[in-house]
């Protein structure tokens, strides 16, 4: 009885936390294949030369993000947009999928994954801006996201970042989101995890009445469960995500601006974000100019 009930949970995809959304994403006969362009050499990049030498790419990502960045808890597949993104820049520096180790890295340690050598480049819902880039090289941006509200489908009090004065509001610690919140409307009651899945958790939950991040998150978390959760007002900022790479490399940087730029104009982008973010119902947005900067 003890193994027929485990089993029942795995296939009912219930052994996650209480309130939880289901997983949900794309199979893997839908997405796109990216040719491998195995004669790219980048000798100029010390981070391209260590994953040469060890065979792989370690790319940093985000588990918890439906149609962004989800891994599956069963098989540990990771899937999303900025997966696909993370695939489609891995073959264009020479590496196949099958040559790409994903791992989850917490918004509050992107930045020192990257300096440390432990991740070679990030793709995790990432926003430019010029604080981060004294601490990271940034490739992209990719897509342009745009900080937005989450609540519960019965709430009819929150229309917008106006009406959050005296509510919990939850975001990930470390994050744009959080410190805009925390900045431009102090008299919201502002709580924080290490991801945003446990504030969905708290909403569902009545613990909070309101979860906070870019846009493009909320509406995949919204997807999953449309019967209970719904996206309210307009977006309140903009947030350039980007490609995260140590500081100095700026050949891997600008290497990978290269590869984003080919795929946008071929149709690759697309069909990417199609068979991934594109399930939420949104139609692909025309992708956001790529920022060159000049090395410093």
């Amino acid at each position: 009885m003890a193994l027929l009930l485990a089993l029942l949970c795995l296939l009912a995809a219930a052994c996650g936390k209480e309130g939880s959304p289901p997983a949900k994403g794309p199979s893997a006969a839908e997405l796109p294949r990216y040719r491998v362009d195995s004669g790219f050499r980048l000798p100029d990049s010390a981070t391209w030369r260590k994953a040469r030498a060890r065979g792989r790419l370690v790319v940093g990502a985000k588990e918890d993000q439906p149609y962004l960045g989800e891994k599956d808890p069963a098989s540990g597949r990771y899937s999303g947009f900025d997966i696909e993104i993370a695939k489609m820049v891995a073959a264009g520096l020479g590496f196949p999928a099958n040559r790409i180790s994903f791992r989850t890295i917490a918004s509050a340690n992107r930045e020192t994954s990257l300096q440390n050598g432990q991740i070679d480049y990030y793709v995790g819902t990432y926003t430019i801006n010029d604080n981060r880039k004294k601490l990271v090289g940034f490739a992209g941006p990719y897509y342009m996201a745009g900080q937005g509200l989450l609540v519960r489908k019965d709430e009819d009090g929150i229309k917008g970042p106006a009406d959050l004065d005296g509510k919990r509001v939850c975001s990930a610690a470390g994050s744009t989101p959080y410190q805009r919140i925390q900045h431009d409307y102090p008299k919201a009651d502002l709580v924080s995890y290490d991801t945003y899945s446990i504030c969905v958790d708290n909403l569902l939950t009545y613990q909070v009445d309101a979860v906070t991040t870019d846009d493009s998150i909320l509406l995949g978390y919204a997807a999953k469960v449309p019967e209970e959760l719904k996206v309210v007002g307009k977006p309140f900022s903009e947030e350039p995500y980007g490609i995260g790479v140590p500081r100095k490399d700026n050949a891997l940087r600008l290497a990978i601006d290269g590869i984003l730029a080919a795929r946008e104009r071929d149709g690759t982008w697309k069909k990417a974000y199609d068979a991934t973010l594109g399930l939420s119902g949104v139609p692909a947005p025309k992708p956001p100019p790529i920022d060159r900067y000049p090395a410093s």
